[in-house]
């Protein structure tokens, strides 16, 4: 039966009182509900225009009418920039194994569980691409923890493209449309090899991206790539990096089969199995790491935890498992839901604090600015992004757009009339991040022997023999749109310093003669560690401003010996 459009006073809410509920609206059926205009008058029928005579002209006070096309005007916001195409659902955590020894994180202690929404999507695409594309995924996770909401904005890669935080927006350009063509790099790959030839430090997730996980049959594992930090209760601290280890395993889709895949396969694989029941489900691991073993890490072995592109060995440094998360719940709205949530790796928790990695501390400012862009600078107040924790929320900021929860008559002040309450700190930030010891520089990274270690064990121990020829099949078919031979030319030679026997392949398959070596190369946008001309060692043949400990970056940013002021950590 449908609600009447006048209510009895003994029915209606209390004056004051009456508003709309996100979770009423959200689970009510058809059945339940009056049509109405946006006004929330009562309406006889969508369809219906008001006319000047049944052969007139429509009338500007029709403003069901008006209001309905004004709308409909407006109903797309910008789609996201990066990771455009996705899909995602709800579920919950739960703590299995408490690690309160290593973070104070509330949600890590034991008998602990919250809800979470996870969006997957691929990164270069726009909204309507392929979801079977050959790229990393996306891999974010919303944890709604009673002390606030906290954001893991992860990939299915433990590495990436780019180490220097400038160059994602270039990048980025690279894996979009030509701007003279329109065309995607699946048709023009000309751009997507010229940026990877002359950013030789991506060759890590070439290979990776080229190989067998480069499009995932739905089942995969999540890598946050970045380090973190978790600090304990008693303020001491490590470094950290997490994964979500995948109950189902993996798969993955041949190049040649991909084509057979609906375009829309993730969402809708993802959608099924939870309408059937078969909630997909993945453990929540972390590496761990003191400030010491850093420092050892790069003066014995020249791996950089704060280099988004390289990977910490996980037999020196194994996954500690703390808890693990299933999706159990559909979207009933996909706007709502997915394409309106907003993650940011910026929305920490006490316990959890970002390390001096340079592409994570770019993101953290990067990710709230364009969610403030595209949704709005109120975009947390939106339902799928508010936080559900056991206090009343309060802070200083007001109006914008979208203020649907303004914070009332309250003072928009720290007021010593009525004043708010505040929590005695639980984080000793001077301790935790306090460790650094220099002068400010100017940073560009370097290529160096170190960065073709991790990509050299991926070739040698990790593909068998199937997958490099899946390779190389990969590799060649997508360079075959390369307007520009030298791009290959000198791709194949980041390619030899992975392995000869790789270059070799591939200048078979594609009929061009590689360069023979980067020692020899001038890059534009890496300074070249493997030059033997000092003149051609420098990116684009500039040198780098002068500074205390040379023109080139004797550690490439990784925390060497000296790095920590272990003084400041004892205490």
């Amino acid at each position: 039966m449908a609600p009447s459009a006048t209510m009895p006073a003994s029915d209606s809410k209390q004056n004051g009182d009456i508003h709309r509920d996100y979770n009423d609206d959200r689970n009510a059926t058809s059945e339940d509900t009056l049509y109405t205009s946006a006004n929330g008058a009562p309406y006889p029928h969508p369809y219906e225009a008001q006319r000047v005579g049944e052969n007139g002209p429509l009338l500007l006070q029709d403003f069901h009418l008006i209001d309905l096309i004004s709308h409909f005007d407006r109903e797309r916001i910008p789609e996201r920039v990066v990771h455009a195409k996705g899909g995602g659902a709800h579920g919950y955590y739960q703590t299995t194994e408490p690690m309160d020894d290593l973070s104070m994180a509330d949600m890590f202690k034991a008998g602990k569980k919250c809800p979470v929404s996870v969006r997957f999507s691929t990164v270069g695409g726009e909204s309507g691409s392929h979801d079977c594309a050959r790229d990393p995924r996306g891999f974010s996770i919303k944890f709604r923890t009673e002390e606030g909401n906290w954001d893991m904005v992860a990939n299915n890669t433990p590495a990436f493209f780019l180490r220097d935080p400038a160059k994602f927006p270039h990048f980025i350009h690279t894996q979009k449309r030509d701007p003279q063509t329109h065309l995607t790099h699946a048709d023009d790959s000309t751009m997507f090899w010229d940026y990877l030839s002359q950013n030789p430090e991506s060759v890590h997730q070439v290979m990776i991206l080229m190989g067998d996980r480069g499009i995932p049959l739905g089942k995969m594992h999540g890598y946050a790539g970045h380090t973190m930090k978790l600090v304990n209760k008693k303020g001491d601290w490590v470094y950290a990096q997490m994964h979500m280890k995948s109950k189902q395993g993996t798969d993955f889709i041949t190049q040649a089969d991909s084509a057979n895949y609906s375009p829309d396969y993730a969402q809708k694989d993802l959608h099924n199995a939870i309408e059937k029941g078969d909630y997909p489900g993945w453990d929540v691991c972390w590496q761990i790491m003191t400030p010491k073993e850093a420092e050892e890490l790069w003066e014995k072995e020249k791996i950089n935890i704060f280099d988004l592109t390289h990977v910490w060995p996980q037999k020196q440094f194994p996954l500690r498992k703390v808890g693990e998360f299933f999706l159990n719940e559909n979207v009933k709205n996909y706007f709502a839901e997915i394409e309106q949530i907003a993650f940011n790796p910026a929305h920490l928790v006490p316990g959890i604090e970002p390390s001096a990695d340079p592409v994570l501390q770019s993101r953290l400012f990067s990710y709230p600015d364009t969610h403030r862009h595209r949704i709005g600078v109120n975009y947390q107040q939106l339902p799928v992004n508010a936080p559900r924790v056991p206090y009343r929320m309060a802070n200083f900021q007001r109006d914008g757009n979208m203020a649907f929860l303004n914070q009332g008559s309250r003072a928009p002040y720290l007021s010593s009339i009525s004043p708010i309450q505040f929590r005695e700190r639980s984080t000793d930030l001077d301790k935790v991040h306090s460790h650094f010891i220099g002068g400010a520089i100017t940073f560009l990274s370097e290529i160096r022997p170190e960065d073709f270690n991790a990509p050299r064990i991926l070739w040698e121990k990790v593909f068998d023999d199937g997958a490099k020829e899946r390779f190389i099949n990969n590799v060649s078919g997508h360079m075959s749109t390369c307007r520009k031979e030298d791009i290959i030319k000198r791709q194949i030679a980041i390619f030899r310093e992975v392995s000869g026997d790789l270059a070799a392949r591939l200048e078979k398959a594609t009929g061009v003669k590689g360069h023979e070596s980067i020692a020899n190369m001038t890059f534009n946008g890496t300074h070249n560690g493997f030059a033997k001309d000092a003149s051609k060692r420098y990116a684009n043949g500039q040198k780098p401003a002068s500074h205390v400990g040379g023109s080139i970056q004797s550690s490439n940013g990784a925390p060497a010996a000296g790095t920590h002021n272990f003084e400041v950590l004892a205490q």
